[in-house]
């Protein structure tokens, strides 16, 4: 049969489709980030950031879902460019039933999909299911529903078709391969399914989570069994386009085109070109939705993952003769390839070509060095007919050139060598270690991540509307243990079913306040949330005791509260203001509201001039002035951006997001507390502005009672210094500047005097100097002389006399210092005033040294100043062979 070839971007739309056919709901890819998952860097698989729905923590949208989710895995990154199978960025396509459908819908729909001429129509002749060795069920499906001849049902024993991770959820799954023909074979007679050769190659597989595993290898029926589908978008598209890999498919060969271009290099002229090019491709696809997705490259985490492939992509552009950056010129057409399913690569272009281009520029300045200084260390263990290339010169590499171990290693490869892998992961441990011990602790946040024992439903947040509320104590933590009470003078955590404590979050400190059971009084002083979004009230039992059960009366600090509202609706403004003086591609990446002082990081890539300091602050006191209404309501995303408002950077929203609305000046998505109006702010004043990263500036500034605190300040000192200085206080300035001009003009004729002075003194010494052969020889010991003034006499003494050999020496706060200079004349004849030095302090039990002309030193026993003076007669008598 004829196989009709689909576009990637047409098989991701079907397949999604399709499954909205049998009652699934299409979801939005989730963020590259993971949310609230601290086993992952990035999200490597479909279900990766379904696993509340899977482990019960979260209810899902709906019981039946599908996605095409974004994926990064780096951990066979030395393969990719030279297989046809592994890259750094796919998509998957997944199906996933939270308790509904089981093997008996999965099985059919996935053969329905592949084989049906309405969607990819792939040949059923050439697919071949398999399944887990016991699992009958599934066979029986695949054989009598879908009528699969049993010989070409394949069974497999744990290792290929059971899925597990440790104790948890756990079960078998059933993979479908597709024979691409015998040309992609090894040519071995017993080629077939299951084979490492790239003929068949796995298109789908279906997990049937059923069982749970409790981690000694005890496997019983889950009640609620999932479905967790995986099919990789590029794979499907390789079998339907009927292409050799996946760098041919339509979509990542447009942006291979793209680098050929740019390179000069031709696609298939060999295969260390086509390696090159394929790296390349593959890193600035993961490279744009990373950074798209709120990743900035850095030495640590995922920052550090962006980093090694830009810097080794950058690298290949190097093997392909490329000498300037050119990476962030793929980036427009990597975004025109993916934006029909991915709009916000459109709208963050500017902002990822920015971050591509500066993390080159600033690679390309140690590369080169780097690469010398790597050349060079390899010429030395080959040398010394070493095959290992050292762990403590990797890191070297790494440390001081930024060149990720991958890279090393790559390189390291080609010259048929290896590195200590080992030896490099120790040192990076123990710097590891040096950070971490430089870090403060955290404190309150640990617990976040413990377990309390408590069913799943949120704690309610009621402090949007009011700052008193009545709740139930679910939980309590007494001095780090899980308690059933709290008693007096104990420090510990309060739990409550709902709660008007705002808890730390999206850059908002937590509010502060008391908590009361009768008389017992609990006092706040931190509140931070959960992973199962349960309000953890940190604080001290001021008085009394509580239990668990008790109903609780909470109340949060008016005035803090009202303060950090002031701060964080100027925030908003400030983010507007920046936005119109800067530019669109200002970017919220990063922010810390607290009482009436805030503090904003933004991208952007120069510092700000006074003239746009000045501009900023005025429009953010303007909006203030005008008393724009401030109103929040609750819209679907797709309403909400219709409406202009303005999503922070990197974050994951649900369907539904708060919006909050200044008057239409400024509209953000915001889970904060805020003002009713932006009068209420008070006023606005910028504090400090400067870099904290690369690409990312920071403001800080006060509010409300903060700016008149400072105001205050500010006119009590000017007031001061008009008392002081005897005038009004605007005539201040003029007066400062008036005694600064003449302060000038004092120090000016004080340099003066002491320069006649010098001279003077300088004269006196010549007249007494002592002749010893054709030169003039002057001794002194001078009182609490700087060692400033005596270099400026030596240079006096010797600017005066061609012929003149000096030492002069000084004691000051017990301190000996000596200066020896030399003449011209002194030099021609053999005298240097280094060598005199030496001699001279050396009696003092001192040393010094150098230039022959003028040399300085010290000594350490004031007794033998005379005594060293007076040898320098013999010194150059001795010299002159007197």
């Amino acid at each position: 049969m004829t196989q009709k070839k689909y576009g990637l971007n047409e098989l991701r739309e079907m397949f999604l489709a399709f499954f909205e056919t049998k009652g699934h709901l299409r979801l939005p890819s989730f963020s590259l980030i993971p949310k609230n998952d601290a086993s992952l860097l990035l999200i490597n698989a479909g279900m990766a950031p379904m696993k509340p729905y899977f482990t019960g923590e979260q209810e899902p949208p709906r019981h039946r879902v599908c996605t095409c989710q974004k994926c990064i895995r780096t951990g066979d990154i030395e393969n990719i460019g030279k297989t046809a199978r592994h890259g750094t960025y796919f998509e998957m396509l997944g199906n996933f039933s939270f308790g509904d459908y089981f093997k008996k819908e999965a099985i059919p729909w996935a053969w329905e999909f592949l084989t049906s001429p309405e969607w990819a129509g792939l040949d059923p002749e050439r697919l071949y299911p398999s399944v887990y060795l016991d699992d009958d069920e599934a066979f029986d499906i695949w054989h009598n529903d879908i009528g699969i001849p049993a010989e070409r049902i394949f069974r497999f024993g744990k290792e290929d078709n059971f899925w597990e991770h440790g104790s948890g959820p756990c079960g078998p799954c059933s993979e479908i391969y597709y024979d691409r023909g015998e040309k992609y074979g090894c040519g071995r007679p017993a080629c077939t399914v299951g084979c490492d050769c790239d003929r068949y190659i796995e298109v789908w597989n279906v997990v049937f989570s059923q069982f749970n595993n409790d981690g000694q290898g005890n496997y019983t029926e889950l009640a609620q069994k999932n479905i967790d589908t995986g099919m990789g978008l590029e794979r499907l598209a390789v079998v339907c386009q009927d292409v050799d890999s996946l760098f041919d498919v339509d979509t990542v060969m447009n942006i291979t085109h793209k680098v050929t271009e740019l390179t000069g290099a031709r696609y298939g002229q060999s295969h260390k070109t086509d390696v090159s090019l394929r790296v390349i491709t593959d890193h600035i696809r993961s490279a744009t939705f990373m950074i798209c997705d709120g990743v900035r490259p850095s030495n640590e985490g995922r920052g550090y993952v962006l980093r090694r492939l830009l810097r080794r992509a950058a690298r290949h552009g190097k093997l392909l003769g490329v000498s300037e950056p050119f990476l962030y010129r793929v980036v427009d057409t990597v975004i025109h390839e993916n934006e029909c399913q991915y709009p916000e690569l459109r709208e963050k272009q500017k902002y990822i070509t920015q971050v591509i281009q500066m993390e080159e520029e600033n690679f390309a300045k140690t590369i080169d060095g780097g690469m010398k200084i790597y050349a060079d260390l390899l010429a030395s263990h080959k040398a010394k007919g070493e095959k290992t290339f050292s762990g403590a010169d990797a890191f070297k590499l790494y440390d001081t050139f930024g060149f990720p171990i991958d890279l090393t290693s790559e390189m390291l490869e080609e010259e048929g060598m290896s590195v200590d892998k080992a030896a490099f992961d120790t040192l990076m441990e123990e710097q590891r270690v040096r950070a971490r011990k430089a870090r403060e602790a955290l404190g309150d946040l640990a617990w976040a991540g413990i377990d309390l024992g408590l069913n799943t439903t949120p704690t309610r947040f009621t402090g949007y509307d009011k700052l008193t509320d009545s709740g139930e104590i679910l939980a309590l933590v007494a001095e780090g243990e899980l308690s059933e009470s709290l008693a007096e003078g104990q420090k510990g955590i309060v739990v409550l079913d709902r709660t008007p404590f705002y808890a730390e979050m999206g850059g908002q400190v937590a509010d502060h306040g008391v908590i009361r059971v009768g008389s017992s009084t609990f006092l706040v002083g931190d509140v931070q949330k959960d992973k199962g979004g349960k309000f953890l009230h940190h604080g001290l039992m001021e008085h009394g005791e509580m239990q668990v059960g008790n109903t609780a009366e909470a109340a949060v600090s008016v005035e803090r509260r009202r303060a950090i509202m002031r701060a964080h609706s100027a925030t908003h403004l400030l983010d507007k203001a920046l936005r119109t003086v800067l530019g669109d591609h200002v970017q919220q990446a990063g922010s810390l509201v607290e009482p009436d002082r805030l503090r904003f990081d933004f991208t952007h890539f120069s510092a700000l001039t006074p003239k746009e300091m000045a501009k900023v602050e005025e429009l953010v006191n303007d909006a203030v002035l005008e008393g724009y209404p401030v109103t929040v309501e609750e819209l679907p995303i797709e309403e909400a951006k219709k409406k202009g408002a303005v999503a922070l950077f990197g974050e994951k929203y649900g369907s539904v997001v708060r919006v909050v609305d200044m008057g239409g000046y400024s509209v953000e998505f915001c889970g904060g507390t805020h003002l009713d109006n932006t009068a209420k702010v008070g006023s606005f004043q910028l504090v400090s502005e400067g870099s904290v990263a690369s690409g990312v500036r920071r403001i800080e500034a006060i509010t409300g009672k903060e700016c008149l605190k400072a105001m205050n300040s500010n006119r009590f000192t000017i007031l001061a210094a008009a008392d002081a200085l005897k005038v009004k206080h605007s005539q201040v300035l003029e007066r400062v500047t008036q005694q600064m001009e003449e302060a000038r003009e004092l120090r000016r004729m004080v340099d003066l005097f002491k320069s006649r002075e010098l001279n003077s003194e300088a004269d006196r010494f010549l007249f007494s100097a002592k002749p010893v052969g054709e030169l003039k020889v002057i001794t002194a010991a001078l009182r609490d002389r700087t060692p400033d003034s005596l270099r400026k006499m030596g240079d006096f003494l010797r600017e005066k006399a061609p012929n003149v050999v000096a030492v002069l020496s000084s004691e000051q706060d017990g301190k000996i210092s000596f200066l020896a200079v030399c003449g011209k004349n002194a030099i021609g004849a053999g005298v240097k005033a280094g060598d005199l030095i030496k001699k001279v302090t050396s009696v003092c039990g001192g040393s010094g040294g150098g230039k022959p002309d003028s040399a300085m030193g010290g000594g350490r026993d004031a007794m033998k100043i005379d005594d060293a003076l007076a040898l320098v007669d013999d010194f150059v008598a001795e010299k002159l062979g007197l």
